[in-house]
């Protein structure tokens, strides 16, 4: 593997199709604000370098990425590439990762709008992220101890898996499909509308018109807070420890909670409701 250090790179394509190189302590910036600095390379590694530039890894295979900082202008730093791993670094230009497969992203902090679209085979552990339609349209997602702040996350996603996270977001999970999520904290208005074969298990839930129009809905042991107008035509079996609100109207319910203040337009016969 070829190594590069202390070098200053701002030119088109600087390191385009490169094959084992290892940068370190470089930066990729300057006056002639050069794009795609290692488009369409393979096993890179890059460790203690800073991103200024736009489209770095497109079309890459077997990336690593450590201790590195990709600015805000380090627009859609990640796309069409697979096998990746970054750890400890700053992910903070829009639409970061897109279309990629097999990621894994430890200890980083993210703050990119539209990150993550389309991509599969994602895993992430202990992370922050501040975005918008996070991880739109992906799947086999394995998310653990990650904290997101930011609206319209987790939409149509597929097959993924959940646990120990705390997200601060709104309409969360619509239309996701096949999804777990445990042991995690979840803020934000209109949860989980239109998704199928979605579990919450040990979870805590805050917010207005929580799962509407699901199928296949299961909560286990699950804290719902200021819960009003729930489960409005879906089909859920719920175990819940808190007081709610009320509840509306659901295809098919099998409730079970200490107390409701309102049902409204419950079917008996499709909605058995167990209070105690």
């Amino acid at each position: 593997m070829q190594i590069i250090k202390n070098k200053t790179f701002d030119h088109e394509r600087a390191l385009y199709g490169s094959d084992g190189i290892h940068a370190l302590n470089c930066r990729f910036d300057g006056p002639e604000d050069g794009e795609s600095a290692f488009k369409e390379s393979g096993n890179i590694k890059v460790e203690n370098c800073f991103f200024n530039l736009r489209y770095p890894f497109w079309h890459d295979t077997n990336v690593e990425i450590t201790n590195c900082e990709m600015t805000s202008l380090c627009r859609a730093a990640l796309w069409y590439s697979e096998n990746i791993k970054i750890t400890n670094s700053k992910l903070l230009g829009i639409k970061a990762l897109r279309e990629c497969s097999n990621a894994e992203i430890y200890g980083c902090n993210i703050v990119s709008p539209e990150f993550g679209w389309f991509s599969k085979n994602v895993t992430m552990k202990n992370c922050n992220a501040e975005s918008e339609y996070f991880m739109m349209h992906s799947e086999k997602l394995s998310f653990e101890n990650v904290s997101l702040s930011g609206k319209y996350s987790f939409q149509y996603i597929t097959d993924s898996n959940f646990d120990r996270c705390k997200f601060n977001t709104k309409d969360a999970f619509w239309h996701a499909k096949n999804i777990v999520i445990k042991d995690s904290i979840i803020n934000g208005e209109y949860p989980a509308w239109y998704c199928e074969n979605v579990t919450f298990e040990n979870c805590i839930i805050t917010g207005t018109q929580p799962f509407c129009y699901c199928k296949g809905l299961k909560l286990i042991n699950c804290q719902m807070n200021n819960a009003d107008l729930c489960f409005e035509k879906s089909e859920v079996s719920a175990d819940i420890t808190t007081h709610v609100i009320s509840i509306k109207n659901p295809d098919f319910a099998i409730i079970t909670l200490p107390s409701v203040d309102q049902l409204i337009e419950c079917d008996k016969e499709n909605c058995k409701i167990t209070l105690g």
